[in-house]
């Protein structure tokens, strides 16, 4: 039979000869099969870029999501596939159904990562990212008794093909007490209308999903056998942190030694490798990229003190967050017994840092023997950039302004960006053909050419505006339920908040208005419009208020289905399992953005430009790039509340924040944390769990929920009025549409690329 396909595949490139018979006769998991194949002899038809010097981006996360229609429109053959399947009585949508999502990572890091490969590929450069490939992901999040469950994330399904294709590089990777042998697998990355990318995903053989027995538990004491299975190991105590150490080591030394490997086949002699290599650290997961490139370079030969201008010279670091809790630490101890070959390396670079500073809060290894993996990377690299204009201030003024006055040369910021070949063209066709109509194609390429829109605004093109979104909405309803069996409203007002479940990120404020309303509601207060709050949130297995947070949406959700009255003006819903195959479907239909992190706390965001390009309005703080956002659509196209990243700062530095006075002080607020703990929300779920959400917000509420809650209703309230007049609605709607060109990741690589990477496009 396999003879049989080569043949018929040889004579053309239908999918009928990928499937070696008629594509009537075929079953969907024969076609999709088939359509792999065919796209993948397409993207390597097409070949990857080439260039003397590579950029390298190495990431604990790539979030790809699913791939077989994202390849077809970027290789051109979307329209082929689609009309010879239609010719046949077959659907292209239900092979996308069938398309298993790729868990190879968990929240914006990762989807980051993804799209930043999708631009290095449509800009032609040369470009791989590095990482590893796990078997389970992060977790599939399951509902069963209003909490979050977490169970493997298999996403390598029996029978059905991988876009991974096994390559025969094996590397070995040392252990303190012993060896594994690693295996690289790649992934095309295709560019839209150019050559390829490469996602190089290493694993070991030895890895064994038998290990897993209860949920996502799992002996984590076997590391060879565990290493590559889950994403984030749980770190709640030494066992999962000293696993994640070595995760990370893994990817790091397979990394280092591939791209020595690969600059030497291209003419480096090692002492010229920034003329062929850049390396970008991902934030500090890859940090050990850095101590295992020097310890590789001296074994080679070349004197410690270059080869560390070497590495400086090759690396340069992004930094994503200022949260501490993010910023890793590791005691030594671990790389000692992970690792002990680079530990020497880290302790004379640190010996290095002190005799030019004495500060303490820049020295790579503290007083108390932890290496801290951002100091390590700031001083190792030739650039650390920010990800939005807020977040590279705070890190340049405040968070590490000690290292501003050491290197002011290497501070910069690139404010992230997102691909509108998936954001757009991909998940709403419909409003990428309305562009089309508007203003010619020009855009998928040059996404500034989207301010043009607002040359042709009259009521038809608000109408067409308004009739998509209509539509977007429906086919999200028919997607919920059968997905979860939820019944929305499509005629209600859908008010979306979409992102990892974090304190900072503030779901518990969201929350909090939905019982407000709630309330409301009940004494007679009645919305203008039913009204749709929709999340979308996994929480980290080990962080107990986040599952909190998720337990009570998930109760309140039923305690308002269960209300006659409620529930004909208030629905809530929480995406089971939310990843990039439910925001494809959700984001086009979403009406509002809830983009309310506690100002100072979120570096970027990148789901507010997604929700900005499909014609959502933000609901947010001045944080992140939701500044920017408004700086480019104005204060009349946005919707913005609570104190400002300067207050909160200062909030912080007099440590005078107190909840409780919030909580007696204000009735709302009152109300609303006292409704946690009433017998109703006690009837749907977990009097401990609400407990002890309900006593973190007025004990600690450590990312100041209280302070914004009523600026949050006031502003809630104003932008649900202004729902209700919908032309004007659509004209702010199209205001954003056109203004967000501007966070194309396009943009963002070609900045990257100037100021940092220095690499020469491929020209064929």
């Amino acid at each position: 039979m396999a003879d049989a396909v080569t043949q018929t595949r040889d004579a053309g490139t239908g999918i009928a000869r990928y499937a070696g018979k008629p594509i009537a006769n075929c079953t969907n998991l024969e076609l999709f099969n088939a359509l792999l194949r065919m796209v993948r002899d397409a993207a390597q038809a097409r070949g990857t870029n080439q260039g003397k010097k590579r950029l390298y981006y190495v990431s604990a996360e790539f979030l790809i999501g699913k791939l077989l229609s994202n390849n077809l429109i970027n290789l051109g053959l979307y329209e082929q596939v689609r009309a010879e399947l239609a010719a046949a009585g077959r659907s292209l949508a239900e092979l996308e159904e069938l398309e298993s999502e790729p868990s190879l990572g968990n929240g914006g890091l990762g989807r980051l990562a993804a799209c930043f490969l999708d631009s290095c590929a449509t800009l032609g450069l040369p470009a791989d990212g590095i990482g590893l490939a796990y078997h389970c992901g992060l977790f599939r999040q399951s509902f069963l008794g209003n909490k979050q469950c977490e169970t493997p994330d298999g996403w390598l399904t029996w029978g059905q093909e991988s876009w991974m294709r096994r390559a025969s590089l094996h590397q070995t990777v040392s252990f303190g007490d012993f060896d594994v042998t690693s295996t690289l697998y790649d992934i095309d990355v295709t560019g839209y209308g150019s050559k390829c990318a490469r996602l190089r995903l290493f694993d070991v053989d030895s890895a064994d999903e038998r290990l897993i027995k209860d949920g996502i538990a799992f002996d984590k004491r076997r590391v060879a056998q565990g290493l590559t299975l889950f994403l984030y190991p749980d770190d709640s105590d030494d066992e999962g942190r000293i696993l994640r150490v070595y995760q990370e080591y893994f990817m790091c030394s397979n990394a280092a030694q591939l791209i020595l490997a690969e600059c030497e086949e291209r003419g480096s002699n090692l002492r010229d490798l920034a003329d062929y290599a850049a390396v970008q650290i991902n934030d500090t997961h890859p940090s050990m990229i850095i101590p295992e490139l020097i310890r590789l370079l001296v074994q080679r030969g070349i004197a410690f003190d270059e080869a560390r201008g070497i590495v400086r010279d090759v690396c340069a670091y992004t930094n994503h967050t200022i949260l501490a809790e993010a910023l890793e630490c590791w005691p030594k101890s671990f790389l000692q017994r992970v690792a002990p070959q680079i530990v020497p390396i880290i302790e004379r670079l640190d010996a290095d840092v002190r005799k030019s500073c004495k500060e303490p809060f820049v020295q790579i290894v503290d007083e108390h023997d932890n290496v801290h993996m951002a100091n390590m990377d700031i001083h190792l690299s030739h650039s650390t950039n920010g990800v939005a204009a807020l977040h590279t201030k705070i890190l340049e003024d405040v968070e590490l302004a000690p290292f501003r006055r050491l290197y002011p040369e290497r501070f910069n910021n690139k404010t992230n960006g997102i691909t509108f070949r998936r954001w757009c063209i991909a998940c709403n066709p419909e409003l990428a053909a309305l562009v089309d109509r508007t203003i010619g194609d020009g855009w998928r390429h040059d996404a500034t050419q989207l301010e043009r829109l607002l040359e042709h605004e009259d009521d038809a093109l608000l109408g067409e505006l308004a009739a998509i979104k209509r539509r977007n909405k429906e086919r999200f309803a028919t997607w919920i339920e059968r997905h979860q069996g939820a019944k929305v409203d499509p005629e209600s007002v859908f008010d979306v908040q979409s992102k990892r479940l974090h304190e900072y990120k503030r779901q518990q404020l969201n929350l909090l208005w939905a019982i407000d309303a709630y309330l409301g509601i009940k004494a007679g207060k009645l919305p203008r419009r039913k009204v749709t709050v929709i999340f979308g949130a996994k929480a980290a297995p080990a962080y107990t208020i986040a599952k909190d947070v998720i337990h009570a949406i998930l109760c309140l959700s039923q305690v308002v289905a269960a209300d006659p009255v409620a529930n004909k003006w208030l629905q809530i819903v929480m995406i089971e399992n939310y990843n990039v195959t439910a925001a494809e479907r959700l984001i086009p239909a979403a009406d509002i953005s809830e983009q309310i992190s506690l100002a100072s706390k979120e570096a970027s965001g990148t789901g507010n430009m997604k929700f900005m390009l499909n014609g959502a309005l933000t609901l947010g703080t001045m944080d992140g790039a939701n500044v920017e956002i408004a700086g480019l659509v104005g204060a009349d196209n946005i919707f913005t509340f609570g104190e400002s990243s300067d207050e909160v700062i200062a909030r912080y530095q007099r440590g005078d924040y107190d909840p409780m006075s919030y909580y007696q002080d204000d009735e709302r607020i009152k109300a609303a944390v006292d409704f946690l703990l009433s017998h109703d929300m006690l009837a749907a779920g977990d009097g401990h769990s609400l407990d002890r959400l309900a006593h973190e917000l007025m004990c600690k509420d450590w990312f100041m929920t209280f302070p914004d809650f009523d600026a949050y209703l006031a502003e809630k309230d104003r932008m649900l009025e202004a729902a209700e007049d919908e032309a004007t609605w659509q004209s702010k709607c199209l205001v954003n549409i056109a203004k967000a060109g501007f966070f194309s990741s396009d943009r963002t690589i070609a900045e990257y690329n100037r100021d940092i990477w220095h690499l020469t496009p491929d020209a064929d």
